[in-house]
């Protein structure tokens, strides 16, 4: 049985103030929920900060992106080594905000997955399709391009132990999220794909539902069988509705 995730993914918000403020909230309400595990994602400049406020609590924190390269003269660039100095222990990779602004390619990303897990970190790989690729019927076809690249570089083993998060594109930051029954068959389909190479690998994966998830409809989302958790955006900047969210997972 897979212990179920909850990730908390604060985008560009926060200021130290802001991030006290939010961050002693998870404290007093999310701690007492030990059924589930929870995650904190910020901005490079407050890991410091998450560092100092978490550490001795059960609620880890990660970062929303990292270097495809491990070193070198790239300025601007983060790499796992330096997360890892703040004791990150997840990372998101190839979120659709990012990819899209950033024209990220499924080999840029596919390169960041293999950073962070040769450095010991649990990557967070988004994956999704974009409103006219669903209304087409080829959204099977999109995730899965996004699995092969990682699959047929590096072998389906690396998704041992790690995390995916289904995010359709059309569903983020819109209010209209998936159905339980839209996300259950894509997880099933993600976790089928990893299977067919490894199910070992497949059985331990940790799949997500991220857009527009809310405490109302985290209640149905996650008692599906392959929906593993939640990466949640707006609703983590709120304590009670993140709550909400946690206790619905648990």
């Amino acid at each position: 049985m897979r212990r179920k995730l909850v990730v908390a993914n604060w985008k560009m918000h926060g200021n130290l103030a802001s991030n006290k403020e939010l961050l002693s909230a998870y404290i007093e309400k999310l701690t007492s929920i030990t059924t589930i595990d929870v995650v904190v994602c910020v901005p490079y400049p407050y890991l410091s900060q998450v560092q100092a406020m978490l550490q001795n609590t059960s609620i880890a924190w990660g970062a929303q992106n990292l270097s495809k390269d491990a070193v070198g003269a790239f300025t601007g660039e983060v790499s796992a080594s330096m997360l890892k100095d703040f004791g990150v222990s997840y990372v998101i990779i190839g979120h659709s905000e990012r990819a899209t602004a950033y024209c990220e390619s499924d080999e840029n990303i596919a390169m960041k997955f293999m950073q962070a897990k040769t450095h010991g970190l649990t990557p967070i790989l988004c994956v999704g399709e974009t409103l006219i690729e669903r209304e087409a019927g080829v959204m099977q076809m999109v995730v899965g391009k996004q699995l092969d690249t990682i699959i047929n570089t590096y072998g389906a083993s690396v998704f041992g132990d790690a995390v995916v998060s289904y995010e359709p594109i059309w569903a983020i930051g819109t209010g209209l999220a998936a159905s339980a029954e839209q996300a259950q068959s894509m997880h099933e389909f993600i976790r089928g794909k990893v299977a067919a190479q490894d199910k070992v690998a497949a059985n331990s994966l940790k799949i997500l539902y991220g857009g527009s998830v809310t405490p109302r409809n985290a209640v149905q989302l996650m008692v599906t069988q392959d929906i593993d958790g939640g990466l949640i955006g707006r609703c983590s900047l709120n304590a009670q509705e993140f709550e909400g969210i946690c206790l619905a997972a648990g």
